[in-house]
C-alpha cells in the first residue's frame, strides 16, 4: 500500500494529541520504515475503506487508523500505542 500524502482534520489532530498524545510527526513517521497494513472493515464509499497501519515512531509503537482513499491519500482518523498483543503481532511479521 502506497500513500502519497495525508489528510487531518482539526478536531482529530487535536484529539491524537490530547488523549492519545500522539503528534502529526510521530503518525507520519509510522508510515516510513516496516510498516504492517491490515484491512480493518468496508467503508460507506465504495474503494474507501478504513485500514490500520502499525509502526514504529521514534521508538513508540503506533497503530495508525485510516480511510484509504482513491487518489493514495490517507483521511487519518485515530493513532494510538499498540497494545501488547498488537506489538507481539508487529514483530512476529
Amino acid at each position: 500500500m502506497k500513500i502519497k500524502t495525508f489528510i487531518w482534520l482539526d478536531e482529530i489532530v487535536d484529539k491524537l494529541e490530547v488523549k492519545h498524545r500522539i503528534s502529526r510527526e510521530e503518525v507520519v513517521c509510522a508510515f516510513k520504515g516496516r510498516t504492517h497494513f491490515r484491512f480493518v472493515e468496508k467503508g460507506d464509499r465504495k474503494g474507501e475503506d478504513l485500514y490500520a497501519a502499525m509502526g514504529r515512531a521514534y521508538g513508540r509503537y503506533v497503530i495508525v487508523f485510516f480511510i484509504y482513499k482513491k487518489d493514495n491519500k490517507a483521511l487519518i482518523i485515530s493513532a494510538r500505542d499498540m497494545t501488547k498483543g498488537e506489538k507481539k503481532l508487529y514483530e512476529k511479521n
